[in-house]
């Protein structure tokens, strides 16, 4: 049996395979850091090994990958889900580790746009006995959510009625042997089916794969989804990422090659005329001398090179132009703009002189569609994890989610005297409700509110008993 536990850990899905070096390189290039510039930056052929690493040493990396994917989430959840009939214990803590509603699909939302692809598991935890209120509260029983990226889901399977039979996912743990002993290391997969959930584990040092713990759920569906772009590997393409990441790479390194233009305007490289260098004689250590002085004789960009007395014939320093880092520096503002542009966030315009109201609505326009289309596939996904808590225990209620669609932050006063207006059509109480509730979303734009207090007024405003027409005032 245990034969077949280890293939389990051999198993890799053929979308996983395919992209796994990619997706390596995404999580590194948002990671960003000194190992990920000494992943990205590279050697030019003429470029001698001590040259490159002092440009590496000097190398900074504007990690526009994590800026990017960050900035995607953050336009979406800039304001709260509408989740109406949620229980607030849950929404405060939805993944039984304080992790918030909200920054649980965060964490989706941002491993969505960094691999195309993330899954969200909804675990029960482990219990022996019977299961009343007071231990429930007591021992915090009761389901879980987790974001998964890409890179943990190993593998996965359909059945004929187009849902999923089963998922594996990969985990690297460190186990606890308190705070005498240091920590254990060990790989473990999970194996989400539609009756039960089994936990594989490995030991980092015998390497013996073992079955930790088999629970059953008896849920009819397997308590995880796993959810892709459509535009991208559900069409059987890559994702944009890719590059996204490559655009940045080519930043990197134009931004280097500036920086090192700049140290070379300071120090110069010398040129020494072929007079001087034929009185050279070679050393004991590989070097040259003249006259006992050592000086180099390696042919490098930063080292010194000769010239005949045909030519200049006089010892000097020269330097790179200015213009080259101009130039350098205009590549790389056109290469940002282009990368926001690609990933359908076109923030960047440049000039700063004062849009047309056509351009304004065009680009507003451009970001709106990009978001509501990652907004939808969000919001199915939190409702599917309500509906899988539900099923683990019919007292968590499914709530209504519903989130926000509307992002023009930047034309608020407009909004508003729009709102004023259409309060003035004759109409009845639900049409005035929806009045209220789009101007509750209106207040939230100019100053939070406490979730509590929220939906206290939403309470308020689904009770109120609106007056008529004459006697109703904004």
């Amino acid at each position: 049996m245990s034969r077949d536990y280890e293939y389990l850990f051999r198993r890799r899905n053929v979308l996983h395979r395919a992209n796994r070096e990619v997706w390596e390189r995404s999580k590194a290039a948002y990671n960003g850091g000194e190992a990920y510039i000494r992943r990205a930056l590279i050697q030019h052929v003429s470029e001698v090994d001590l040259e490159f690493e002092e440009r590496l040493r000097r190398a900074y990396y504007f990690n526009y990958p994590r800026k990017l994917s960050r900035l995607i989430t953050q336009f979406i959840l800039s304001v709260e889900p509408q989740r109406d009939g949620a229980d607030p214990e849950l929404i405060e803590d939805f993944s039984r580790t304080g992790l918030r509603a909200n920054e649980v699909m965060r964490q989706f939302s941002t491993l969505l746009n960094i691999y195309g692809g993330a899954a969200l598991t909804v675990e029960m935890p482990y219990f022996e006995g019977e299961l009343d209120c007071e231990r429930k509260i007591q021992e915090r029983i009761r389901p879980a959510v987790r974001a998964r990226s890409a890179l943990e889901v190993a593998d996965w399977a359909y059945a004929s009625d187009g849902k999923l039979d089963w998922l594996l996912v990969e985990e690297r743990i460190l186990s606890d042997n308190g705070p005498f002993s240091p920590p254990s290391p060990a790989l473990r997969r999970k194996l989400f089916t539609r009756s039960e959930t089994l936990i594989f584990e490995r030991t980092a040092g015998a390497g013996h794969t073992v079955l930790l713990s088999r629970a059953k759920h008896n849920l009819g569906c397997v308590p995880a989804l796993l959810s892709f772009e459509v535009d991208g590997f559900g069409i059987d393409g890559g994702h944009y990422f890719e590059d996204v990441v490559r655009i940045s790479d080519a930043i990197l390194n134009n931004e280097s090659e500036a920086q090192m233009n700049v140290v070379k305007q300071m120090f110069g490289l010398l040129v020494i005329s072929d007079s001087f260098a034929r009185g050279v004689r070679p050393a004991a250590n590989g070097s040259v001398s003249k006259d006992g002085e050592k000086f180099s004789h390696l042919l490098a960009r930063s080292a010194a090179i000769w010239e005949s007395p045909e030519e200049k014939g006089v010892s000097r320093y020269i330097s790179p132009s200015g213009a080259d880092n101009a130039t350098i520096r205009a590549e790389n503002d056109a290469l940002k703009r282009e990368l926001f542009d690609v990933v359908g966030m076109a923030l960047i315009h440049p000039s700063h002189a004062a849009q047309t109201a056509e351009a304004k609505a065009w680009d507003h326009h451009q970001i709106k569609q990009f978001l509501a289309s990652r907004v939808d596939q969000l919001e199915q996904a939190e409702l599917r994890c309500w509906e899988l808590m539900h099923c683990y225990d019919r007292t968590i209620a499914v709530p209504q989610i519903a989130y926000n669609r509307e992002f023009a932050v930047t034309d608020l006063r407009s909004s508003i005297e729009s709102l004023i207006e259409l309060q003035g059509f004759s109409s009845g109480a639900e049409y005035r409700r929806e009045i209220a509730k789009t101007a509750l979303s209106l207040l939230e734009k100019l100053k939070k509110i406490d979730p509590a207090r929220r939906e206290l007024i939403r309470k308020e405003i689904e009770n109120w008993q609106m007056l008529p027409r004459e006697e109703y005032h904004v």
